[in-house]
C-alpha cells in the first residue's frame, strides 16, 4: 500500500514539473486560425468552373487555379521549416531580435496593401500540380499536419527562431504565419472573383 503511494505521489510530483511549452490559449488560437482559414479557402474555390479557376484579370496577375497551386507548394515549404526548425537546437537568446507580436504578425501578413514577390520556386508556373483539386489536396494534407502537430507538441515552440521574409520569428509564430499566409492568397482569390470580367 505504501509502494502505491508513493508511486501515485511520485507522478503527481511529475506532473507539476511537466510544463506545457505554450499554453491552451495559445494552442488554441493557432488551430483556430489554421481551421478558420483552411476553411474559408475551400469555400472561395467551391463549385468554380475550370473557365472561373484560370481566368486572369490581368497578364501580370494570378488566376484562381494559380493561387491554389502557390498555396499548396507554400504549405508544404511551411511545414518542412517547421520541422526543420525545432528539431535545431533552441536559440532563446535570439528572441530580442523578434520585432513582431502575434498578433502583428497575423495582422501584417494579411495586409494585402503590401504587395511581396514570391520566390522563382514558389510561382505557380514552376510547380507541378496539374489542376486545382490536385493543389488543394496537397495543401490540405500539409494543413492536417500542421493541426495535428499543433495540438500534441510538447516542443519548446517559442525557443526555436528562425529567419522569415518579415524578419526573426519563433516556431509557434511560424504555424500563424502560415495561417496568415492563407489568408492573404484567399483574399487575393476574392479579388479575382470581383474583377468584372470574370466569367460568370
Amino acid at each position: 500500500m505504501k509502494k502505491m503511494f508513493f508511486l501515485a505521489s511520485a507522478v503527481l510530483m511529475l506532473s507539476f514539473l511537466v510544463v506545457d511549452p505554450i499554453s491552451k490559449k495559445e494552442r488554441n488560437y493557432a488551430t483556430k486560425q489554421l481551421k478558420d482559414t483552411e476553411k474559408a479557402l475551400k469555400e472561395q474555390i467551391k463549385g468554380l468552373s475550370e473557365a472561373q479557376l484560370k481566368f486572369k484579370p490581368a497578364a501580370d496577375r494570378w488566376s484562381i487555379e494559380e493561387c491554389v497551386k502557390h498555396l499548396a507548394a507554400s504549405e508544404e515549404m511551411f511545414w518542412q521549416t517547421l520541422e526543420g526548425t525545432v528539431k535545431m537546437p533552441a536559440n532563446p537568446e535570439k528572441r530580442s531580435e523578434i520585432t513582431v507580436t502575434d498578433e502583428q504578425l497575423v495582422q501584417k501578413i494579411g495586409d494585402r496593401s503590401t504587395k511581396v514577390k514570391t520566390s522563382d520556386k514558389l510561382m505557380p508556373e514552376n510547380l507541378i500540380f496539374k489542376d486545382t483539386d490536385e493543389a488543394f489536396e496537397s495543401f490540405k494534407k500539409n494543413r492536417d499536419k500542421v493541426m495535428e502537430y499543433v495540438k500534441s507538441t510538447n516542443d519548446g515552440l517559442r525557443d526555436h527562431i528562425t529567419q522569415t521574409p518579415i524578419g526573426m520569428v519563433d516556431s509557434y509564430q511560424l504555424i500563424l504565419f502560415t495561417a496568415a499566409h492563407t489568408n492573404r492568397h484567399t483574399q487575393q482569390i476574392m479579388e479575382v472573383k470581383m474583377d468584372p470580367n470574370f466569367p460568370k
